[in-house]
């Protein structure tokens, strides 16, 4: 991504309404589907300015890994953990049968080559090993956002299988969330194409708004642990490798 959007998200993630209502759904995931009781060893695969951390660090003890140099200097310094560099899938330095849990939160879609690295990060997990992640749904809601957001695509649910099963996985669970504001975004982003409209969607609204919003969505984490939405802006998959191997 752009210098410009990395920037922007650092001084919005703690407290925009999307990352935290992502954060009381992906914990909920993580409470629900988690591969064992106890610490876990996590591995964060891109974690952007480091907002995911403390969240994960919740769980057990965290490694991460993030690709661009200003993005990884921002979350070294606000979490203070030494964040790894490189490129999946050839360029990052891992050791094998390493992680109960690797998570990637909305990273997915900015990697050209998303079979190979989810096959490389499956040799990361121990036996019994889970893999947790979030993608952007719906082709049909591509807009200035992901332009900006540099996304390669965005993911049908069959589509996310599809490369989540090639690369030596089987799916524990799925679904669809952010669906209660699914069609005020399909409007705005349908005004958006209509006049021209450019840029993320990313902005801070005002307090109330975004408290409001930071309820709603993080509400929706009791059906995204049963699988009930049956659309939505985003999806959400827990991937174990198949076999229950991870060789």
């Amino acid at each position: 991504m752009e210098r410009a959007v990395y920037d922007r998200m650092a001084a919005i993630d703690s407290d925009h309404w999307w990352f935290v209502g992502r954060r009381a759904i992906v914990g909920a995931l993580i409470d629900r589907f988690r591969p064992q009781a106890g610490p876990l060893r996590i591995l964060e695969v891109g974690a952007g300015t480091g907002s995911n951390i403390a969240m994960l660090q919740s769980y057990g003890e965290v490694d991460a890994i993030e690709p661009d140099d200003g993005a990884r200097e921002l979350a070294t310094r606000r979490t203070g953990l030494a964040i790894g560099g490189g490129y999946l899938p050839d360029g990052v330095v891992l050791a094998d049968g390493r992680y109960d849990l690797v998570v990637l939160l909305d990273v997915l879609e900015h990697i050209p080559e998303d079979r190979a690295a989810l096959a490389v990060l499956r040799r990361k997990l121990k036996p019994g090993g889970r893999l947790l992640l979030t993608v952007p749904a719906g082709p049909k809601l591509w807009s200035a956002h992901d332009e900006a957001h540099h996304h390669q695509r965005r993911y049908t649910m069959r589509s996310l299988e599809k490369v989540v099963h090639g690369a030596g996985f089987r799916t524990v669970h799925r679904t669809h969330f952010n669906s209660l504001l699914l069609p005020a975004v399909v409007a705005v982003r349908l005004l958006k194409r209509l006049t021209g409209g450019e840029g993320g969607d990313d902005k801070l609204p005002s307090p109330g708004i975004n408290r409001l919003l930071a309820r709603l969505f993080a509400w929706e984490r009791h059906a995204a642990v049963r699988g009930l939405w049956p659309a939505g802006i985003s999806i959400g998959l827990v991937a174990e490798p198949a076999g229950g191997t991870t060789r």
